[in-house]
């Protein structure tokens, strides 16, 4: 990387193990953007667009490839652990880099507490005798837990990721196949043709039930052929991600019709109707399942970017250590752990939780800009960069989707925003000294 820490950068992470091959990384896209979001959605984009929902997936879907051509082509290119954090770095220096890596990793960490809450909220609703306490002991344990798989090794996690991202699924698709066949005709046909504010309003809000790939990617440094593997692995879940965004849609408007519109959990309802009591409770534990998955994939991804910190000197050292038997960042693993309990467990975090979506936005704007300035500059890393039609233009287009987005925004998430780059830049400068030193210090 940029500001002389190219070698030692690249030497720490050739102590991980390139063990996640392209269904593995597939695997975690998919686990981390199929969240619970999937099992709410439907309903709140039905009460925008009734029938005709489907459209705003289809626009989403549009909007998130462009994005998607972007990562891919960085992701060939820069295959350092830290993602993101990594692709604008190596494009446009530490400081860039470091303001770009502080609002992933704010994004992703509240992301993953706010799931975390939310799936020991689940679990006390599937079992109400554990009462509160028992959700809270479980949502530790269930953190520690992952948190050890983790540290024990990629190869292990990758596969449970696999497992999970399958579990989640079937009772998706058990859902879709069986409801093709008991949807009603007459819900399914769109009336009057949706305004296309309507239309743009879902496809804003759809955005985020998208987001995740930038999550999985972070691991990079542990990915076998990063410049094969990253595009194949993108396209693949992505193209599976809306493909099963938009049956679900389909199937739960069939069966559900006018009813869809403020059902606060429409595919549990849905199933009730296809399979009886059986189908809903399926369905719950489903969900149950889905936000367990998800916490998982974001488990081995976000400890990846304060190893990454580490790694290149704005956070302690110690968070770069490489176990030496297991040979995976343990320490920032525990500590990313910790934070995220803490979160969890407390909850203070839900007004900036949805701040962060801004922080999100911005990143992929970086990583646009990143795409553009790492094909300009031919940077490369192992293998042949990745090539598709469009993906010259598809950043500039993609620019344009950010911009339109982030122009909605409100004052207090722009000013969340701005706390978090301002914190970063504060962190940058009082690091500088260190990092100088340690540069010639080799």
């Amino acid at each position: 990387m940029s500001d002389g820490l190219t070698g030692r950068s690249t030497g720490v992470d050739a102590r991980l193990v390139r063990a996640i091959g392209t269904w593995g990384l597939a695997a975690g896209i998919v686990n981390v953007t199929v969240g619970g979001g999937i099992f709410r959605l439907p309903a709140g984009v039905a009460a925008s667009l009734g029938a005709a929902a489907p459209l705003a997936y289809l626009v989403c879907t549009a909007a998130m490839a462009l994005i998607v051509i972007c990562f891919a082509d960085a992701g060939s290119r820069v295959s350092m652990t830290g993602g993101p954090y990594a692709y604008v770095e190596t494009a446009f220096g530490p400081l860039v880099g470091f303001l770009c890596g502080a609002l992933l990793w704010v994004g992703m960490t509240f992301a993953l507490s706010a799931v975390s809450s939310f799936f020991a909220d689940s679990l006390l609703a599937l079992m109400p005798a554990i009462g509160q306490t028992g959700k809270r002991v479980a949502l530790v344990v269930t953190l520690a837990v992952l948190a050890g798989a983790n540290a024990l090794g990629v190869r292990g996690v990758t596969r449970m990721n696999t497992v999970a991202t399958v579990a989640k699924l079937l009772p998706l698709l058990l859902l879709i196949v069986v409801g093709a066949f008991a949807m009603r005709g007459e819900n399914l046909r769109i009336t009057t043709a949706p305004a296309a504010p309507d239309v743009a309003r879902a496809s804003l809000l759809l955005l985020f039930a998208f987001l995740g790939v930038e999550s999985a990617l972070v691991p990079s440094g542990e990915v076998k052929d990063p410049a094969r593997t990253v595009p194949k692995a993108i396209f693949l879940a992505m193209g599976a991600v809306a493909l099963l965004y938009v049956s679900v849609q389909v199937v739960a408007q069939g069966l559900l019709g006018e009813a869809l519109p403020g059902d606060p959990t429409p595919l549990a309802s849905a199933a009730a109707v296809a399979m009886g009591p059986a189908g809903r409770t399926l369905i719950l534990v489903g969900s149950v399942v889905s936000m367990f998955g998800y916490v998982s994939g974001m488990t081995l991804a976000v400890p990846r970017m304060l190893f990454a910190f580490g790694r290149d000197g704005f956070l302690p050292a110690a968070l770069a250590s490489v176990h030496p038997r297991w040979r995976t960042p343990h320490v920032a693993i525990a500590v990313q752990t910790a934070i995220v309990a803490v979160l969890g467990l407390f909850g203070f975090f839900e007004g900036l939780a949805v701040a962060a979506n801004a922080t999100m936005l911005i990143v992929y704007a970086a990583c646009c800009l990143a795409a553009m300035e790492l094909r300009r500059r031919g940077v490369r890393a192992e293998g042949i960069p990745f090539r598709v039609a469009g993906t010259r233009v598809a950043p500039w287009l993609a620019l344009g989707v950010i911009a339109w987005l982030l122009w909605s925004l409100k004052p207090t998430e722009w000013l969340a925003a701005a706390v978090i780059v301002v914190v970063a830049a504060l962190v940058f400068t009082v690091t500088l000294p260190s990092r100088r030193a340690r540069v010639v210090e080799q």
